[in-house]
């Protein structure tokens, strides 16, 4: 595999995400936090980047993801619109849990909730997708990837790649807060978080 760099970052926060709902594949847009998330990375990818012009352009459908990119593109003077939707990055699919909070959960189906934290990596939700789901589309996505790349994506799609490329556990990955705001930087197997 070609040696690129990859500036991965979650997309800013949604209204869902303030009130810790699950939101997987619901399309939830960004608050006015999360707008002003997304302009603010621009300036870590500028920094960590230099010439931001060549690099790849890739986000998740999903208009959390969406907005955030093409925020972050016309900050750094491009082209809001102009960078690849891909379905592979959407979020995970969490099924019949999605719009609940987890305390919600443990209350209405608290076996279900166990038997995630006994297996997290591979356990399914109800009509959902596991972590071990995930990655198979996710790195099939980045895969196709052959030169640095700015990815904007989701928490559990962060977590994969991060697994996938750095080496991360699968236990420690699937429980890591991924923070909206900041720039993973993948390289050489290794990542750096970057704040603004």
């Amino acid at each position: 595999m070609s040696k690129r760099r990859i500036f991965l970052v979650r997309h800013g926060e949604t209204d869902w995400n303030l009130a810790g709902r699950l939101q997987g594949s619901h399309d939830i847009p960004l608050n006015d936090l999360g707008c002003e998330q997304a302009a603010s990375l621009a300036r870590v990818i500028g920094r960590l980047a230099g010439d931001v012009a060549p690099l790849d352009y890739v986000a998740s459908p999903l208009s959390r993801a969406a907005q955030t990119m093409a925020i972050l593109r016309s900050e750094l003077g491009l082209s809001p619109e102009a960078f690849r939707r891909e379905p592979r990055l959407k979020e995970i699919s969490f099924g019949r849990w999605e719009g609940f909070t987890w305390t919600e959960l443990r209350r209405r189906d608290p076996q279900s909730v166990a038997e995630h934290r006994a297996d997290p990596w591979r356990y399914r939700p109800p009509e959902g997708e596991s972590y071990s789901d995930l990655s198979v589309r996710v790195m099939a996505a980045i895969g196709e990837i052959t030169r640095d790349a700015v990815v904007v994506t989701h928490g559990g799609v962060v977590r994969a790649i991060l697994h996938a490329l750095t080496g991360m556990p699968a236990q420690e990955a699937v429980f890591l807060p991924v923070r909206q705001g900041a720039v993973y930087l993948i390289e050489d197997g290794a990542f750096e978080l970057a704040l603004a």
